[in-house]
């Protein structure tokens, strides 16, 4: 064979090998994170990127070395396991209680409370689900399936204010549907003097007490005490969700969660969320 003929063959052997293993540089994992997000569930998401669980999302995916991107749906955020993370149309749903059933949750990243929500000039300041200001109030803001809801239930509350609740959702039926009451005109109906309180997550209220002109305090709520029954659960771990079986992406995000904790406590802080220490 000639010096010609041999370096000839050698880059056919070349182009050859390059071509054996170009389709396996194209099937690199991909380096974006495809996160579930409503489009209307602000302040927690909103299709402007706003929210805070938004803002948590990019901190997480810039941690693991991945770019985010938000795979949004026009529907509240309770169905985006359903409809999105289990169809596999996205990889992880923010802010799910820990230990969820039906996914698998990652370590918590944050953990909060119910709140009472009144105004500063009212000088409330409620440590008992028994306090007689508590049982004189007529009207006061919740949501429906919350635990504030059943707490008002459990006191004897529910009753005397359901039709207050509901004219904030405009009279709305339940039946067969998922409500939310928007958390910004619980605050506002506070700040207006319309309720003399309101009873919601602390992370979803935050943003707009600390955003009123009325001046408002934000105070946790106590812990159900009653002794009727089992206790209501008022604080929650929050954590990040992936499907069931994809134990590689949960525990990339669990350590991306520790390199991103003074990131995300940051975006906590600013938000005015309340932060307590994690129980699990």
């Amino acid at each position: 064979m000639t010096v010609r003929n041999l370096s000839t063959t050698l880059r056919r052997v070349a182009l050859a090998a390059a071509a054996l293993f170009a389709p396996v540089a194209a099937a690199q994992p991909d380096k974006s994170l495809r996160i579930c997000a409503s489009e209307i569930e602000a302040p927690y998401s909103y299709k402007d990127g706003s929210g805070f669980e938004n803002r948590i999302a990019e901190a997480i995916a810039e941690a693991m070395g991945r770019k985010a991107t938000f795979v949004w749906s026009p529907r509240a955020a309770i169905y985006l396991v359903r409809d999105q993370l289990d169809k596999n149309e996205c990889d992880v749903v923010m802010g799910l209680d820990s230990g969820d059933e039906r996914v698998l949750t990652s370590r918590p990243y944050y953990r909060s409370g119910y709140v009472f929500v009144t105004r500063s000039d009212r000088g409330l300041d409620l440590t008992a689900w028994n306090d007689a200001r508590l049982a004189a109030m007529k009207q006061i803001a919740t949501g429906f399936a919350s635990s504030g809801e059943a707490m008002l239930k459990k006191i004897g509350k529910y009753e005397d204010n359901s039709n207050y609740v509901y004219s904030l959702v405009d009279f709305k039926s339940r039946r067969n549907q998922y409500i939310r009451v928007d958390p910004a005109r619980m605050v506002n109906e506070v700040a207006q003097g319309n309720a003399e309180a309101a009873i919601a997550f602390g992370p979803e209220v935050a943003r707009y007490v600390k955003g009123s002109t009325t001046p408002l305090q934000m105070k946790l709520v106590p812990p159900d005490e009653t002794g009727q029954g089992e206790p209501i659960p008022f604080q929650f771990d929050q954590s990040v969700a992936v499907r069931k079986g994809d134990q590689a992406l949960l525990d990339e995000i669990n350590a991306a969660l520790v390199k991103a904790a003074p990131r995300i406590r940051k975006i906590l802080d600013d938000e005015g969320v309340p932060v307590l220490p994690v129980a699990s």
